[in-house]
């Protein structure tokens, strides 16, 4: 039996633990964790037009709307959990099925207000996505990762095991995409991989305008669920047409923390390398603030199909 003063001791930080422990907990999943510079600067709303590296996190479908190989590495962190995010990817659309090998790292250490308990939580994941065009308009895609999940935090679980993603893009016009994406439909149950279905709007009325509006809802949540996002990218070219920059503005609103956020993007690109940078901001019930970057190097890239 431990000592009274121990065990009030323990409850105390516990208690603390759960408090302080909310927005790495209630606001971060693998739904938002992995998220790159582009989606998080557009409102978190790509899932209609996701290529590259955003394919991997948003919609394995949107691989094919480029024909490229591109390699990726990105950076995120969030001081309000010392929240770190570390993501490289390789991606090949310029065959008959385009894919991408990837593997992110997640770790969080929530302050506890000078407690000795200390609380964190790291995750490793790995996995490929896999995409075909159909026809002309429709798009499938579908991914598969392994993951392993570490934490020391209250009502959450260590967990490790495979899980699946399937997507769809359909090119309505030559303007206009829609995507439908499932996440984490069959395999290894755990509360930072939970089943959610999302959707996305993608509208480019020019070469230079791209507007998005994406809508994700967690399934395995209790009470409301919601995550939606919006937002535009103007692509600025120079007068030669090799080098551009893309400005990104967007906000989202999650309805299960009724929090709203603010996002912005911007980028510098050419023909062989690109540069994002990509922040968001909580404005209602709470400050939190994300900051993420990454650098891609293109191989051989091909016109769009």
């Amino acid at each position: 039996m431990l000592p009274a003063a121990r065990l009030l001791g323990f409850a105390a930080a516990a208690s603390l633990a759960t408090a302080t422990a909310r927005p790495a907990l209630a606001d971060a999943d693998s739904l938002v964790d992995n998220l790159g510079p582009r989606e998080v600067g557009t409102g978190e709303a790509m899932r209609a037009g996701a290529t590259g590296a955003a394919a991997i996190n948003l919609n394995p479908a949107g691989l094919p709307l480029t024909s490229e190989v591109v390699f990726e590495g990105g950076f995120g962190y969030r001081p309000s959990d010392h929240g770190q995010v570390v993501a490289i990817s390789a991606c090949d659309s310029t065959n008959l099925v385009p894919g991408c090998f990837y593997y992110n790292y997640v770790s969080v250490e929530p302050d506890l207000d000078g407690s000795m308990t200390s609380m964190e939580r790291r995750t490793h994941t790995a996995g490929l996505t896999l995409s075909r065009i159909v026809n002309s308009r429709v798009i499938v895609g579908t991914g598969v990762k392994y993951f392993d999940h570490e934490s020391t935090m209250m009502g959450d679980e260590d967990a490790s095991g495979v899980n699946w993603d399937v997507g769809t893009t359909v090119r309505l016009t030559d303007v206009v995409n829609v995507a439908v994406v499932g996440y984490n439909l069959w395999g290894t149950e755990s509360l930072q991989y939970p089943r959610a279905v999302g959707s996305g709007l993608m509208a480019r009325p020019t070469q230079a305008l791209t507007a998005s509006f994406d809508a994700v809802w967690n399934l395995d949540a209790e009470g409301d669920s919601g995550r939606y996002g919006g937002g535009l990218e103007y692509f600025i070219s120079s007068r030669q047409g090799q080098v551009g920059y893309p400005v990104r503005l967007g906000a989202l609103h999650d309805v299960a923390l009724d929090s709203t956020y603010l996002t912005a993007g911007l980028g510098l690109a050419s023909m062989k390398v690109a540069l994002d940078v990509g922040a968001r901001r909580q404005v209602k019930d709470g400050d939190e603030l994300l900051v993420t970057a990454s650098l891609r190097f293109y191989g051989p890239r091909n016109a769009a199909p």
